[in-house]
């Protein structure tokens, strides 16, 4: 099979396309082929030597944890989802050699939904990790209710847009944050206020909100930290990027605020959830870049420029 291999840590140049034995499916494992990926901040950041490096026992390996395709081999013969089944999910790379740049997987059972029938793969592949990261932070941390005034930073990126649109669905007023180009976005997502971050300081332009969903953390003009500034008391904030803000849960403490991290993890039931608000109209995902899958080297530059609006995503076949 066709796949991109990351040698070693370094530059994007270090994933290199090349040809190798496609996975073997064992015990209650499907084997699924690829048809599309996605590009997600962690796999840039492991790939350069810091997100989840310490996972990687040896080199070569595969990244890549989204994945939309067509099943080859169920777990058993009755298994719902039968050899050609379209399905969509994410694998827990790098735990496993075999991650998602590559023309097949071996993907555990409890990480595997039915693909959503309104999405194409490539549209398919740009939910799994971004969509439950959004829906673990907004929806299972934060509740997400009517009345509550929730902040987003980073609205418009790839766990942004659908921590937007889960927010708003269950009926948060929601504040986001963005460049200019993507104000209007950010609107048709369902935020009901808009920041330019660019003319703007949040700080100064919202009232006190119930909670933040920090996607950006203080690798950016400390937006970790001056969001402390529009919590109220005793409000939470949600911090979602690796290594973003080491400090975050004392200085929330110090603020008399409550703060606490989130860390995804592959979750067949809750994407089952995710799909049918997909299949209902109510959330849909946003592609910004199409690479092919021997351009992965590329995707990971793209991403690494900033200002992706949604997802950047790999085609596989």
């Amino acid at each position: 099979m066709r796949a991109v291999l990351m040698t070693e840590p370094g530059a994007p140049e270090v994933l290199v396309p090349t040809e190798m034995e496609r996975p073997a499916k064992v015990n209650s494992e499907f084997l699924i082929e690829v048809h599309a990926a996605s590009i997600n901040p962690i796999e840039a950041k492991t790939r350069a030597g810091r997100g989840v490096i310490a996972g990687i026992p040896s080199f070569p390996t595969v990244l890549g944890s989204d994945f939309s395709g067509v099943v080859v081999e169920a777990p058993y013969e009755s298994h719902p989802f039968q050899p050609g089944t379209e399905v969509y999910g994410m694998t827990p790379t790098p735990r496993v050699p075999n991650g998602t740049y590559a023309e097949y997987i071996a993907a555990p059972v409890l990480s595997v939904a039915k693909k959503p029938a309104n999405l194409s793969h490539l549209e398919a592949a740009a939910v799994p990790l971004a969509g439950m990261t959004a829906w673990g932070a907004v929806v299972d941390v934060a509740r997400a209710h009517e009345g509550q005034r929730m902040l987003i930073h980073a609205g418009s990126g790839g766990v942004g847009h659908f921590a937007v649109q889960f927010a708003a669905y269950f009926g948060a007023h929601v504040t986001a944050t963005g460049s200019t180009r993507n104000l209007d976005f950010l609107k048709e997502l369902g935020a009901a206020e808009v920041v330019d971050y660019t003319t703007t300081r949040f700080e100064e332009a919202i009232d006190e909100v119930d909670v933040v969903i920090d996607l950006i953390g203080n690798v950016q003009d400390n937006t970790g930290t001056r969001s402390l500034k529009v919590l109220r008391p005793g409000g939470l904030l949600v911090n979602i990027p690796t290594g973003s803000w080491p400090t975050f849960m004392q200085d929330a403490e110090a603020a008399g605020k409550r703060a606490t991290s989130y860390k995804v993890a592959p979750s067949a039931a809750t994407l089952e959830v995710i799909t049918r608000l997909i299949e209902a109209g109510d959330v849909k995902p946003h592609i910004d870049q199409v690479f092919p899958l021997d351009q992965a080297a590329q995707a990971h530059t793209a991403l690494e420029g900033g200002h992706t609006r949604g997802k950047i995503i790999l085609q596989v076949r």
